[in-house]
């Protein structure tokens, strides 16, 4: 997992040949005039979801990984707080080929505050809990393919 501040995007780009497209997207839209939705930043590749969301608490915040993406999961307007486990630590539950996710019991090790501005990645070994927040916020999750 990292947790970083958008200005510094560009540091990751060797973690992988998509990143560069995807903080580009990132640095370079203006999602107050973006809806909720999911927008191709390259085919199925590398795509944008954003989203409105209402958190559910850190009890309601379920643990996830996928095997297929990488998530650039970045704060546009609120807080987010998000839950993190190597998903080694905790009990997957099954995954879903379809929807590419498996779903964990157990306890997150840490819980991270992603205020607006600030982005997390989630590689395939970091079960995230998302939506962990008690309030609204807005934001944007890119999925990088692995492969």
């Amino acid at each position: 997992m990292i947790l970083d501040r958008l200005p510094n995007g560009s540091l990751y780009a060797g973690c992988h040949p998509d990143f560069a497209k995807a903080f580009a997207y990132l640095a370079n839209t203006d999602f107050t005039k973006v809806p909720e939705g999911r927008y191709a930043i390259d085919g199925d590749r590398v795509y944008a979801m954003v989203q409105d969301c209402t958190g559910r608490g850190v009890e309601g915040a379920r643990i996830e990984a996928h095997r297929r993406y990488i998530d650039i999961q970045y704060t546009l307007v609120g807080d987010e707080v998000i839950g993190w486990s190597d998903i080694a630590d905790v009990t997957g539950e099954g995954y879903n080929d379809e929807k590419d996710v498996e779903f964990y019991t157990g306890a997150c090790v840490t819980w991270v505050n992603v205020p607006a501005g600030h982005f997390t990645i989630f590689f395939p070994n970091d079960g995230h809990a998302p939506l962990a927040a008690t309030g609204s916020f807005r934001k944007v999750v890119v999925k990088i393919a692995v492969k």
